[in-house]
């Protein structure tokens, strides 16, 4: 008896290793099929296969979902109606099991992001409310902010808040939620641009010491660019101009003179407030003076620092600036802060060291080169003795723009043509012949301090 049910026992196995065998020979067949349609993007033709190994092989290969998407997105491209409405649910079961069978390749503020920006697409098909959609980009904020990174769909959510709070009530407390909103979006992005940011400046470091970049690294280095490009421009630009006139001196004063007092102690409350009537030029305003003392007494930082400079012109808070600031991008950031109020008021000698500070601490960020350069451009006629001589500044201006475009991908169409600009107002070769002085170099005064070569051709 012991022998026929350990016969038994065997023969069940064999089966059920051979159904595996079977299931796997069909899923790997099937496999190799939709994975050669959608890689030349034949999206009908892998449909079928696909479905198979989906159905069967949930877990099988992570090209089920990679490929997945593609194949459903053009099904939802190309129908109408009940179907279209159907594969849209569809993508949206198969983010879900993306996640269910590949968990570590697919982080939940992804799938949720993913899911939030399909439903806003075809929001008309799906009858979604605002509320409904803002709900959804909400769940992937508050389960996983870390890894909720889409451009678009940061930005959604935060104009899905701002049209949320147009059709309400605007109470103050509706303002400050949506101020909050603000800063918590805008937190996300500078996260993830500081952190683009990181890995451009080990590219530049490579670069400046004279190592070429890969292949791999080149392309790179472009999309680090691109992302940052898209996050600063666009979506910081948009959320600016969303947010528009909500966030005026007139709105944010009497709102933060209102809970002040609830707040005082409250030292991300404080820093959100003094920063946004910073960045909405509401420093004169006696509230803002306020803010920063009370932060500086609780908890003093280098942004606090800052202000009380900006505020006193004491050079104790600049010392303190600099001393309590120790991540070398929030330094930099805080040179270039400093540089463009001296540019503001004048004082260019200074507001260059605080630019080239800044380049310093980040030298993938072009963008000080091009404001040296217009301070050398708009002081052209006070840094020479004759007339060809203050024109020869244009050329050491056009040198410093296109110092932006080399180290700073972002900024090379710009670079190009402000130096193309800035050469057209410097000596022509006409002048240059007949000075005869091609080669010549030209020492320029006042506070620039510099020389300039004037070009052989």
């Amino acid at each position: 008896m012991k022998t026929k049910i350990t016969i038994l026992f065997l023969a069940l196995f064999m089966s059920v290793n051979l159904g595996f065998a079977q299931q796997d020979e069909e899923c790997t067949n099937n496999l190799s099929i939709f994975n050669d349609y959608a890689k030349n993007k034949k999206y009908d033709e892998a449909y079928g296969p696909w479905k198979i190994v989906r159905e069967k092989c949930p877990k099988f290969n992570r090209a089920i979902y990679v490929y997945g998407e593609k194949i459903l997105k053009h099904k939802i491209e190309n129908s109408t109606g009940e179907e279209q409405i159907a594969h849209i649910n569809d993508l949206m079961l198969l983010y879900d099991q993306s996640r269910e069978n590949f968990e570590s390749r697919y982080d939940l503020g992804e799938i949720l992001a993913d899911k939030a920006n399909l439903s806003y697409k075809y929001r008309k098909e799906l009858n979604k409310t605002d509320q409904e959609l803002y709900n959804m980009f909400d769940e992937a904020y508050t389960k996983d902010a870390k890894n909720f990174n889409s451009a678009i769909g940061l930005y959604t959510y935060f104009s899905l808040g701002v049209d949320l709070y147009d059709a309400g009530a605007k109470t103050p407390e509706d303002a400050q939620y949506l101020f909050d909103k603000y800063d918590d979006v805008n937190e996300i992005i500078v996260g993830l641009i500081d952190g683009y940011t990181v890995k451009l400046n080990e590219y530049a470091e490579k670069e400046e010491a004279g190592t070429a970049l890969t292949r791999k690294e080149e392309s790179y280095k472009a999309n680090y660019e691109s992302n940052i490009e898209v996050f600063e421009t666009k979506i910081i630009g948009s959320m600016d101009s969303k947010l528009g006139q909500r966030a005026n001196c007139e709105v944010l004063v009497p709102l933060y003179e209102k809970d002040f007092e609830a707040n005082k102690n409250n030292g991300e409350w404080l820093q959100r407030a003094m920063n946004r009537m910073y960045a909405k030029e509401c420093k004169s305003d006696p509230l803002f003076l306020k803010l920063v003392q009370q932060k500086n007494t609780i908890e003093p930082s280098a942004d606090t620092a800052f202000y009380l400079y900006l505020l006193t012109d004491e050079q104790k808070y600049f010392d303190q600036t600099i001393k309590l600031e120790t991540d070398p991008l929030k330094k930099a950031k805080l040179y270039k802060k400093l540089a463009q109020e001296s540019k503001a008021k004048g004082s260019y000698s200074k507001a260059r060291q605080y630019y080239m500070q800044a380049l310093k601490l980040n030298p993938s960020d072009g963008s000080p080169h091009l404001s040296i350069a217009a301070m050398y451009a708009k002081s052209a006629n006070s840094c020479g003795d004759t007339n060809f001589n203050k024109r020869a500044v244009f050329w050491l201006a056009a040198l410093e723009a296109e110092k932006a475009g080399r180290v700073d991908g972002r900024l090379k169409s710009i670079a190009a043509q402000t130096a193309a600009s800035y050469r057209g107002s410097a000596p022509s070769k006409t002048e240059i012949f007949s000075c005869t002085c091609a080669g010549e170099t030209i020492s320029i005064g006042c506070w620039i301090g510099r020389s300039v070569t004037v070009p052989s051709n």
